[in-house]
C-alpha cells in the first residue's frame, strides 16, 4: 500500500450518510424527535432560517432520543471494511453528521480508529471535508468511500475511490476527476415494487368497506358504484399517506421487530426524505380525488386523516383508546361509503360495524401480544399493552364479536328487513355463519395463527371467501327466491 505523510498505510476514509448507512442521521434525528416531541422538533428547525446546517444538526441531535446503532447499515460495504480492518488498515469515519450521533455509531461497530464529524459550529461536508482530510492525511494520502456528487471534492483529493451506490454517472465523474474507482457497493434496489410496498397497497383491501352501504342498500346503479370507486381511491391514497407517516414515526420500534424491520423505510430501502415528500403529495392526490365527492364524504375523509394522524402521534400509545380508534376507523370507512354514494347508513349497519370491527381491532392487538410473548418480550415499544393483558383482550374481543351477532339477529327480525327482502327468513342462515366465522377468528388468534391484521387475513382466507360466497347466495335467495323457509319469519 502507498504511504501517507505520517508514514503509515494509506487510511480508508468512509463517509457515513448514504455510504456506511443506508439512511441519513439528520433525517433520522429529526424523525426521532418528531415522533417523541413534535413541537420541540419543529422548534429545533430554527437554524434552517439562517442556513446553519451545523447548528441544525446539533440542535436535532440534542433533543432526539435516536439510537444510532439501530440505523440500517450497508452490509456489503461493512463486510469489506471488516476485511480491511483485519489486515491492520487504518479506518477513519468522516461525516457531515453531528459528532453526538456519529461517535456512538462508530463505537458500536468497533471498526474505526478515528471519527471526524460536524461539531455544531462547522459542517464537515463537501469542500470542508476535503480540506480537513487533506490537512490530516495530505493530497492523495487517503482512499475515500462515498455515495454522492457532494463528495466529488473529496474524491478528487483521494488516491482511490470506493463508491457506495451513486450509479454510472457518479462513477464517470469520479474517474473524470482523475481518481480510479477501486470497488463499488450498489446496495439495495429501489424500484416500483419497493415503493408500492411502502405505500402498503395490499392494505387497500380494507377500503372495500366503502362499498358496503350501496350493496347493503341494493343501490347498484353505475353512478352509485362509480362514486364508491372514487371514494375507495381517495381513501386508499389517503391511507397510504398515513401508512408512510406512521412508518417514519415508528422507525425505532419497527427496527426492533422481527418482521417490521424489513419495511421499506426501516430497512433503508427507501430514503427517509422520500417519505417526507410522499406524505404531502399523497394527501394532495387524495384531496383532488375527494373534490369529486359530496361535501359530507369530504368531511369524513378529513376526519379519517385527522384521526389517523392523532393515532400515529398519540392515541396508539394509550391503552384501549388505540383499539377503539382502530374500530372507529373501520366504521368510518362504512360511513364514508354511505356519504360518497348518498346512501344512508342504517342504525343497524352502524351498530353491527361498531361491534364487529371492535372485535377485529382486539384480535389485531391480541395477535401482536402473542407475537411479543413468543419473542420473550413483556410489552411493545411505544405501546401501553403488556403480554399479561392477553386474557382481557380476548374476553373483550369475543364479547364484541358475539354482540355483533346479536345485532344481526335483531336486525333480521326488524321491519326494515321486510322492505328490502321478499323472504327475510333466509337471512337467519347468516346468523350461524357469522358466529362460526368470528369464533374461528378468535380460535386462530389463540393459536397464534392469525396475521397481525385480521382484515388482511380475511381477504386471503379460503374459509372467509367460501362463507362470503354462501352468504351472497343467501342474500340473493332472501331477495329473489320464489319461496321462503317454512317456519321462519316471512
Amino acid at each position: 500500500m502507498a504511504e501517507n505523510p505520517e508514514g503509515g498505510n494509506v487510511p480508508l476514509v468512509v463517509d457515513l450518510d448514504g455510504t456506511l448507512i443506508l439512511s441519513d442521521l439528520l433525517d433520522e434525528s429529526f424523525l426521532a424527535a418528531l415522533s417523541a416531541r413534535p413541537f420541540a422538533a419543529l422548534a429545533a428547525l430554527g437554524p434552517l432560517l439562517s442556513r446553519d446546517r451545523a447548528a441544525l444538526k446539533r440542535s436535532l441531535a440534542g433533543i432526539s432520543d435516536l439510537d444510532p446503532t439501530l440505523v440500517p447499515l450497508r452490509e456489503d460495504l461493512l463486510v469489506h471494511l471488516r476485511a480491511e480492518k483485519a489486515t491492520g488498515r487504518r479506518l477513519v469515519l468522516a461525516t457531515a453528521s453531528d459528532e453526538l450521533l456519529a461517535t456512538p455509531l462508530a463505537a458500536s461497530l468497533g471498526l474505526f480508529d478515528e471519527v471526524l464529524a460536524s461539531d455544531g459550529e462547522s459542517n464537515l461536508g463537501g469542500e470542508a471535508k476535503r480540506t480537513r482530510l487533506v490537512s490530516r492525511f495530505g493530497e492523495k494520502g487517503f482512499d475515500y468511500a462515498g455515495d454522492r456528487r457532494a463528495d466529488l471534492p473529496v474524491f478528487r483529493s483521494a488516491r482511490r475511490a470506493f463508491l457506495a451506490g451513486g450509479g454510472v454517472r457518479l462513477r464517470a465523474e469520479v474517474e473524470a476527476a482523475g481518481t480510479p474507482v477501486a470497488a463499488s457497493f450498489p446496495g439495495p434496489s429501489r424500484g416500483l415494487a419497493t415503493l408500492l410496498r411502502a405505500l402498503r397497497v395490499r392494505q387497500w383491501v380494507k377500503n372495500v368497506l366503502v362499498f358496503v352501504p350501496p350493496v347493503a342498500g341494493h343501490f347498484l346503479d353505475p353512478a352509485t358504484l362509480l362514486a364508491a370507486v372514487v371514494a375507495f381511491l381517495a381513501l386508499s391514497v389517503c391511507a397510504s399517506a398515513v401508512y408512510v407517516l406512521n412508518d417514519l414515526m415508528d422507525l425505532a420500534s419497527d427496527r426492533r421487530h422481527p418482521v417490521k424491520r424489513s419495511r421499506a423505510f426501516a430497512s433503508g430501502e427507501l430514503p427517509l426524505r422520500a417519505g417526507l415528500f410522499l406524505v404531502p403529495l399523497l394527501v394532495a392526490v387524495a384531496a383532488a380525488l375527494a373534490a369529486a365527492l359530496p361535501r359530507g364524504a369530504q368531511l369524513l375523509l378529513a376526519a379519517y386523516l385527522l384521526t389517523t394522524t392523532l393515532y400515529t402521534f398519540l392515541l396508539k400509545r394509550k391503552v384501549l383508546l388505540d383499539v377503539f380508534t382502530l374500530a372507529f376507523l373501520y366504521t368510518l370507512r362504512v360511513l364514508l361509503g354511505g356519504a360518497a354514494t348518498n346512501v344512508p347508513v342504517s342504525p343497524w349497519l352502524l351498530a353491527f360495524s361498531v361491534f364487529i370491527f371492535l372485535s377485529l381491532a382486539f384480535a389485531k392487538r391480541a395477535s401482536e401480544l402473542a407475537s411479543l410473548r413468543e419473542r420473550g418480550a413483556e410489552g411493545a415499544s411505544g405501546r401501553d399493552w403488556f403480554v399479561w393483558d392477553s386474557l382481557v383482550v380476548h374476553v373483550l374481543g369475543v364479547a364484541s364479536a358475539y354482540l355483533s351477532g346479536m345485532v344481526l339477529a335483531i336486525y333480521i327480525h326488524s321491519d326494515d328487513v321486510k322492505r328490502l327482502y321478499a323472504h327475510p327468513g333466509w337471512l337467519w342462515l347468516l346468523f350461524p355463519m357469522l358466529l362460526y366465522w368470528s369464533s374461528r377468528v378468535w380460535v386462530l388468534v389463540a393459536r397464534g395463527a392469525m396475521d397481525e391484521d385480521p382484515i388482511v387475513f380475511a381477504m386471503r382466507d379460503r374459509v372467509t371467501w367460501a362463507l362470503a360466497v354462501v352468504g351472497g347466495a343467501v342474500l340473493l335467495m332472501a331477495a329473489r327466491a320464489p319461496f321462503g323457509i317454512p317456519g321462519l319469519m316471512e
